[in-house]
């Protein structure tokens, strides 16, 4: 097993460094090895979570100092297989589409250095270790987006990217320094044990060490996972290649969810710092989602779909849920970068083809028109408000009983009821002979996903945290006042509640009705300019060069 453990991040590596020095000779032949090094790399990926799942403890791979130690458990065993599997996909992919760009063999080198850095990050038993990856991967995606040096926006961008990059590095090694000050370990095994020990441990200024260091990691999350006022480097940085993209969505960006995920042990003694995680992300979730529907380019689309499933995979650490997470950030994953490795090919369609066939679906949800005949509204509000929650109710109750005594998977139960009253609402308004057929589909779906997506969660619940005690620790510290836990759910149900309604009343003449169509374009026009902040950076940007070039200019620099 530990020879896996080591084999998993080397082989990349040792692959890139042997194919950059042979370069030359190796010319076309480098992208051939480079599959084949990942397929390699994938194999013992898949053995790792093999012995995982056969039940081989977790174990740390030392070489003898304190740090470069590597860990063996469920969290890296899964996550090595995902990284590595998309890693090969994108290396396969890229053997053709980047063919005729220029830089074919440094691009393969630097493929496999981001995928060994990817691995030895979920791979790594220690501060040191996992800092020093953490730095590689920034690097390593500036170069990877770079590829293209002639493309004056794509390295703007990029730099955007690294500069906010590097603004996430600096909280994660200041956590680790105010750990280390703490608790005297480079360790996570020996740290995370001494946190369950001490938790009241104090740092600088009489602070609880857990609590700055919470707060800090879940900074650097922010940042990694384009959490809102740090997400603008997401969906401008559509301009580099596609496989760079599909790996940066379906690998990199996924990053802040595992980060969370890995000091989980930390978070289980923390107090409030799982709210923010919350917070954050709800309100990541909904601009993302709201930004992705008014875009008209595709991958910047995607982009902003990204945005919004992370700030869903940061809501769901927030409430307690970290397994979920992890399943969220594999699915999201393995689905974006399908999306991205396909848009080229939808794009190209779409430049042969302006021809858009008419279709209800289509009809309904681009032109916005509104069927003639509906079916009587109070008999399709019970459906559409009572048939969700059942089916929630009854597929979470079949794999865990206990599930609703928790505030976190009943805030999860919550969002999904809204999702599948929503999916209702929408049919409720679709034009179709045979109404009663189109419900029955749109439930049973619904019935099956959510019964797949509860039994599968509750797999990774058992999996990564088999202990009962470390799930309910976790729900524990994301637990709120009851008093503001209700009143968040009355407040989010009256704004959904509203938002139905308002779209039930749409094309109904009245003065009600035009101060609303004003108030809709007035809101459009702002998420067109997507909430301004682009406009606030450069503004920044700006007042920072004039302030650099007058202090360049008093101290005769120029």
């Amino acid at each position: 097993m530990e020879y896996f453990v080591v084999m998993v991040p080397a082989l990349p590596l040792f692959t890139a460094i042997i194919t950059y020095l042979f370069s030359a000779r190796l010319n076309q032949y480098v992208a051939q090895i480079s599959v084949a090094s990942m397929l390699l790399t994938l194999v013992a990926a898949t053995a790792l979570l093999y012995f995982a799942l056969s039940g081989t403890p977790s174990a740390d791979v030392s070489f003898g100092t304190s740090w470069g130690i590597l860990i063996f458990d469920p969290l890296s065993s899964l996550m090595s297989v995902v990284i590595a599997g998309i890693s090969l996909i994108v290396h396969v992919y890229s053997i053709r589409y980047m063919a005729d760009e220029e830089g074919y063999e440094r691009f393969f080198v630097l493929l496999g250095l981001m995928t060994a850095s990817l691995l030895l990050m979920v791979a790594a038993g220690d501060l040191l270790t996992l800092l020093t990856s953490w730095h590689l991967i920034g690097i390593l995606l500036y170069l990877l987006l770079v590829q293209n040096t002639a493309d004056a926006p794509t390295q703007r961008y990029a730099m955007w990217t690294m500069i906010t990059y590097r603004l996430g590095d600096l909280p994660l090694v200041l956590a680790a320094a105010v750990l280390f000050d703490a608790y005297g370990t480079w360790s996570l095994s020996e740290l995370f044990a001494a946190i369950k020990q001490s938790p009241d441990v104090q740092t600088f200024g009489g602070f609880a060490a857990i609590e700055v260091a919470g707060i800090l990691i879940a900074y650097s999350a922010f940042a990694r996972s384009a959490q809102f006022l740090l997400h603008n480097w997401l969906p401008y940085t559509m301009s580099g290649p596609t496989p760079v993209s599909a790996l940066m969505h379906a690998g990199i960006v996924n990053a802040g969810g595992f980060l969370v995920n890995r000091f989980a042990p930390l978070y289980m003694q923390t107090h409030d710092v799982l709210h923010l995680l919350f917070i954050v992300g709800l309100f990541t979730a909904i601009i993302g989602s709201v930004l992705m529907l008014s875009q008209n380019d595709i991958k910047k689309a995607l982009g902003y779909s990204t945005m919004g499933q992370m700030g869903f995979m940061i809501m769901e650490c927030g409430v307690g849920a970290f397994s979920l997470a992890v399943f969220h950030l594999i699915a999201h994953g393995l689905f974006k970068g399908t999306m991205f490795l396909g848009a080229g090919g939808v794009i190209g369609k779409a430049r042969g083809s302006d021809g858009v066939p008419k279709h209800e679906l289509y009809t309904f949800v681009v032109e916005r028109q509104v069927a003639y005949r509906r079916q009587p509204w109070l008999l399709m509000a019970a459906i559409t408000l009572a048939i969700p929650l059942l089916i929630l109710v009854a597929a979470h109750w079949l794999v865990a009983q206990d599930y609703f005594q928790k505030q976190g998977a009943i805030v999860l139960l919550f969002f999904g009821w809204v999702t599948g009253a929503q999916l209702i609402f929408a049919s409720y308004k679709m034009q179709t002979t045979n109404p009663w057929r189109l419900f029955t589909m749109i439930i049973a779906s619904f019935a099956i996903v959510v019964l797949g997506y509860a039994m599968i969660s509750h797999a990774f619940d058992l999996f990564l945290y088999p202990d009962p005690e470390a799930r309910n620790l976790l729900y524990e510290a994301a637990g709120v006042d009851l008093i503001w836990f209700d009143l968040f759910v009355v407040v989010v149900t009256a704004f959904i509640v509203l938002g139905w309604l308002m779209v039930y009343y749409a094309g109904k003449s009245s003065l009600g009705s035009q101060i609303k169509n004003r108030i809709w374009v007035s809101f459009y026009a702002l998420i067109s300019r997507e909430f301004y902040v682009m406009e606030f950076y450069s503004w920044v940007a700006r007042k920072l060069f004039k302030l650099a070039h007058k202090m360049n200019t008093m101290l005769r620099w120029v």
